[in-house]
């Protein structure tokens, strides 16, 4: 598209609003999905791509755009854009005032570098606050339980001591945590579709790992405690207890808080990745490269046993000495959340994952089949996760759609 072609649908007002005519919404939804290329434009008209993008882009609900540019007449546009990136060696004191980075050795994969950290630290957060919300559904179901009969399984300061004691810690220490293999692959959630809170996270937190978490410590409240058992099945109302029932459920809400302890260590393994295998389960391995988490695991279970075991501990919050045999059966929760979690990334890498693929494999090599009328062959495209467009000695980086880059097609 050239500047001629731009002078008769600039926007009347200083933006695109919508109650622009019907023709011009369409001619730029259009351009903002299949043109690669702007030629001969004005600093004016760099500015109205980049509103057309934000305003028209990714299906009608807007692009979120990053400018690139060095001289005083892509000041508009950089200052338009969400980000404006200016070059610092060659470019001009305006460029650099109207934008928001300045690249300090003016190479373009500098920002690619950049959108990656971004993406990363987006996504340790969306993976610490998941891991957060993980433990709030076997935290409330005792309550729920208590309604059914059931003996008393956790305190409030039991669940206290988890959230602040060593929840808040580990979701802290996800910021440090590295990326996944595929993470620039994958295309990144747009902040206007999908929220860093979304269905998905809770999908994820409460109806999935926060069950498995329950479950695992109902089965290890009633087959694991010495006690519990027999208390239920008698029948015996908490205001009939003898001291040695009440001993019997301080243990029972021991062995409660202990499985939910090893279920948030097992959660917080497996919230390290989305689709990558922690252990390398039919791929390759993301491992344990967060230190400081490794250390917060440690701790987590350090902490554990000392409410337990720890005299004072033990008087501040409900609980008592377990058996050998009490602590070790909470061990296959964490063994049963990890394994569970490692088939469903599993089962995404294979199912999904691959699909997505495939599918994208066949549209290029329907793009590179495809020829005209003439026999000459239609441009051949690959996918990539970030686009760039020329407009004169600016560029255009589009960053949430799904781009491409030509690649000739063979003599």
């Amino acid at each position: 598209i050239t500047g001629s072609m731009l002078e008769s649908r600039v926007p009347k007002s200083d933006n695109f609003t919508d109650n622009e005519p019907p023709e011009l919404v369409q001619w730029w939804t259009k351009a903002t999905e299949h043109t690669r290329v702007f030629a001969r434009v004005s600093p004016i008209h760099k500015q109205v791509i980049v509103q057309a993008y934000q305003k028209y882009g990714f299906g009608g609900i807007g692009d979120v755009c990053a400018m690139t540019g060095d001289g005083v007449n892509d000041a508009p546009a950089l200052k338009q854009a969400e980000v404006g990136v200016a070059m610092g060696i060659r470019g001009t004191e305006v460029a650099k005032d109207a934008a928001d980075i300045v690249l300090q050795d003016d190479n373009f994969a500098s920002i690619v570098d950049g959108i990656e950290q971004g993406r990363l630290s987006s996504e340790n957060l969306q993976k610490s606050i998941m891991y957060t919300l993980c433990s709030k559904i076997p935290q409330v179901a005792p309550t729920f339980g208590e309604l059914f009969g059931f003996p008393q399984a956790l305190t409030v300061a039991q669940v206290l001591l988890i959230d602040i004691g060593t929840d808040i810690w580990t979701a802290i220490a996800y910021a440090l945590q590295s990326a996944e293999s595929k993470l620039m692959e994958r295309r990144p959630r747009h902040p206007r579709q999908e929220k860093l809170v979304n269905g998905k996270v809770l999908l994820y937190s409460y109806g999935y790992m926060g069950q498995l978490q329950m479950l695992c410590c109902w089965v290890a409240f009633f087959y694991a405690a010495p006690s519990i058992m027999d208390l239920y099945t008698a029948g015996t109302h908490p205001e009939e207890y003898t001291e040695e029932d009440k001993f019997g459920v301080t243990q029972g809400m021991s062995v409660y808080y202990w499985t939910l302890v090893l279920g948030q260590i097992a959660a917080a393994i497996s919230t390290t990745t989305k689709v990558q295998s922690v252990f390398g389960c039919f791929g390759v391995a993301y491992g344990f490269p967060n230190t400081t988490l490794n250390f917060m695991f440690v701790g987590e279970l350090a902490l554990g046993l000392i409410a337990i075991y720890f005299g004072p501990m033990q008087a501040w919050f409900d609980t008592a000495w377990l058996p050998v045999a009490a602590v070790a059966y909470p061990l296959g929760a964490f063994v049963f959340i990890c394994v569970v979690e490692e088939f469903r990334k599993l089962f995404y890498r294979v199912f999904l994952e691959d699909h997505r693929e495939n599918a994208a494999a066949g549209t290029q090599m329907s793009n590179g089949d495809a020829s005209g009328g003439n026999g000459i062959k239609e441009p051949r495209f690959q996918t990539m996760p970030i686009a760039s467009v020329q407009v004169g000695p600016m560029h255009c980086f589009c960053l949430w759609d799904t781009p491409h880059r030509y690649m000739p097609a063979p003599m």
